[in-house]
């Protein structure tokens, strides 16, 4: 398989090193301003930055090469992307975080809180702690956790660092050298607690997470998510 790398960074690179030991070739490294002839690839893994994920992803979409995207900060026109690829009749994978383990976190977190939603005795917070390169705060893993709760609670909105209310879930940021990224879930009460927690040890569970996907989505045609690469219903 011949993949495009959109983004040439700590990730990309960490892709390359996956992608590489999978038996697959990189065929283009791109970084911000390069023009690349998206064609040469059989499928794209963007992981670039806010400002340049949409064009990258429109640019495999309307060349019909599929493209898998762990970009985040760039949400507000992730719509934008799923009517192209439906028009384009593409193949798009976008997630928050495409480590294996990660997606089976946020199961668990969805399924958690369908179980606490009438436990009103518990309020929720949340703490994300990434490395000091990371440019958005708090992490799209940490909003889709946060999301995934108030579709299933009384919540409707989250905070950055404020304490918990009865309407808001707190997300507490942190940026520490060297922590390639741990989320974890609180409900406590006055008797008790309840955590759930991951914790990435490297960048490889989420580079692997990224080929596996690519490799998933040659040949199929449509918007997917982890969920569907993992089968998890």
């Amino acid at each position: 398989m011949k993949i495009a790398l959109l983004g040439y960074g700590r990730m990309g690179k960490e892709i390359e090193k996956i992608a590489i030991s999978r038996g697959h070739e990189i065929v283009i490294k791109k970084e911000i301003n390069d023009i690349i002839d998206i064609t040469l690839a059989d499928v794209a893994i963007d992981f670039s930055v806010p400002d340049a994920a949409f064009n990258n992803i429109s640019n495999c979409m309307k060349h019909k090469i599929p493209v898998v995207s762990g970009t985040t900060g760039w949400l507000a026109q992730y719509p934008d992307a799923v009517a192209l690829c439906k028009q384009e009749k593409g193949a798009f994978i976008y997630a928050s975080n495409f480590s294996l383990g990660v997606t089976i976190f946020f199961e668990l977190n969805k399924q958690l809180a369908k179980m606490m939603h009438h436990l009103n005795d518990y309020d929720i917070s949340m703490e994300e702690v990434h490395h000091t390169k990371k440019l958005d705060t708090p992490s799209g893993t940490a909003i889709t956790l946060a999301e995934e709760i108030i579709a299933n609670s009384k919540k409707e909105n989250w905070t950055l660092g404020e304490k918990a209310s009865v309407e808001n879930i707190p997300i507490v940021a942190k940026r520490i050298d060297e922590v390639p990224g741990t989320h974890t879930v609180w409900y406590d009460s006055a008797v008790d607690q309840i955590e759930i927690k991951h914790t990435a040890h490297s960048r490889k569970g989420f580079a692997l997470g990224a080929v596996v996907a690519a490799e998933w989505l040659i040949n199929k045609t449509g918007v997917f998510d982890m969920k569907d690469v993992l089968n998890i219903s």
